[in-house]
Parts: C-alpha cells; sequence; structure tokens
C-alpha cells in the first residue's frame, strides 16, 4: 500500500461489507462464509459462490466499477483453493495438465473507460500466490492475458435476458492472437461472474478453433 492509499484511508476509512472489519472492503474470513454457488452450470464451469448474496454481488461490482482492486487478490486467495482441488483430479481424470490461464478480455474501449480488466488482475494475484506456494519448475498454471481479445465492444449481457439474444450477440466477438501459444494446450479461463454461461461458451468455441486442447472456466459466481 503506498503513501497516497493510507492517507485516503485515514480520510475514507475502508471497512467489510459484511462484519465492518477494517483495512478492507470485504473481509477473506467473510467471504469463505459466504455461499456456494448452487444454479446449474455446464460441466466444465466452476463457480465459487452465488452472485443472488448481496455482498458477494455488492463487491464484484465494487472491483468492476469502483476501481476496488485489492478486491482482486482476496478474490484470488479464494479461488486458488478450489482450482488446485479441481485440478488434482482433472489431472488424474482428464489428463488435464500445465493449463495456462486466460482472463475473460474486454473491448478495448470499455477497458478505457475502467482503466484495467477486473479478470487479469485476479489472474495476475493468482500468479503471484502461486509463485508464492510453488517453485517455477512446479508451478501449478502460467498466464497469458494476450491470447483471447475482443476486438469491437457488444452489448453488456447481464441486459440481454433473452438466450438467443445473449448467444447472438457474442457470437465471433473473440478473436486469437499468437495462436500458436495455445495450439494443443490446456486452458483455464478465468471471469467474474458467470449467468447462462454464453461469455465463456463463446471464448472456449474460439480457442478450440485454434487448436487449444482441453478447457475449463472458474468464475468468482454464478
Amino acid at each position: 500500500m503506498n503513501i497516497l492509499e493510507t492517507i485516503l484511508n485515514i480520510i475514507f476509512p475502508v471497512n467489510c461489507e459484511i462484519c465492518g472489519k477494517n483495512d478492507t472492503d470485504f473481509c477473506l474470513d467473510c467471504l469463505i462464509l459466504a455461499p456456494e454457488a448452487e444454479r446449474e452450470n455446464a460441466k466444465w464451469i466452476f463457480s465459487m459462490f452465488d452472485y443472488r448474496h448481496p455482498p458477494i454481488k455488492k463487491s464484484i461490482w465494487l472491483l468492476k466499477y469502483k476501481n476496488k482492486k485489492r478486491l482482486a487478490k482476496i478474490f484470488a486467495e479464494v479461488l486458488y483453493g478450489r482450482i488446485l482441488e479441481e485440478l488434482a483430479d482433472l489431472f488424474v481424470f482428464e489428463n488435464f495438465n500445465n493449463p495456462i490461464l486466460i482472463p475473460i478480455p474486454l473491448a478495448p474501449k470499455r477497458k478505457r473507460e475502467r482503466g484495467y480488466n477486473q479478470t487479469e488482475l485476479i489472474c495476475e494475484n493468482l500468479i503471484k500466490i502461486d509463485a508464492k506456494n510453488s517453485t517455477k519448475q512446479n508451478a501449478n498454471f502460467t498466464f497469458e492475458k494476450n491470447i483471447l481479445i475482443k476486438p469491437k465492444d457488444t452489448e453488456h449481457q447481464a441486459r440481454i435476458k433473452n438466450r438467443n439474444k445473449r448467444l447472438k450477440n457474442l457470437k465471433n466477438s473473440f478473436m486469437i492472437k499468437n495462436p500458436e501459444k495455445i495450439k494443443g494446450r490446456n486452458i483455464i479461463l478465468i471471469d467474474d461472474v458467470t449467468t447462462t454461461g454464453a461469455t465463456l461458451d463463446e471464448a472456449r468455441k474460439t480457442l478450440k478453433k485454434y487448436g487449444a486442447k482441453k478447457i475449463f472456466a472458474f468464475t468468482i459466481a454464478h
């Protein structure tokens, strides 16, 4: 934390949305106790929490739209354990090894407006956590943020209620740069929220088209 952030935290104290604990927007203890995602998901998509839980919904909103970047680290800490848990089974039953973390991208215009991509921040923190818990030779995954790109903006999926319209909105919305980096490789897609899974499904199709091997996805909420 830099000096400016310290001063701002003194003037404008930050408290956990649930328990009121100081110095964090959402403390790890409360996040762990949040209800798990129970709604039906595709078998290749793993979601941590129920998006209908108000503190989860608010914390994701704070991360995406209010520059609360510290939440990316908190989400990554919880997500990391879940990823390792699933990787243990995927390695045995799916021969899923040496995966690449790929965040769902934002269109350039939206990224400029926001100033960052929240899923990239989560991935960056996952890599930092993994570096502390493994050696470089035994890293659980690597990270590539300039492989899957979204060249143009699309309407927000949350605003589209009809599934067919959601699918049409996303069709051909992703592209691949440096396809040689994913050919024959296993992929872990990272996103903050999945609703119908249409965004992840379109990203998966695009990666498969360019030679990706097996693809699984992890999201904070569903």
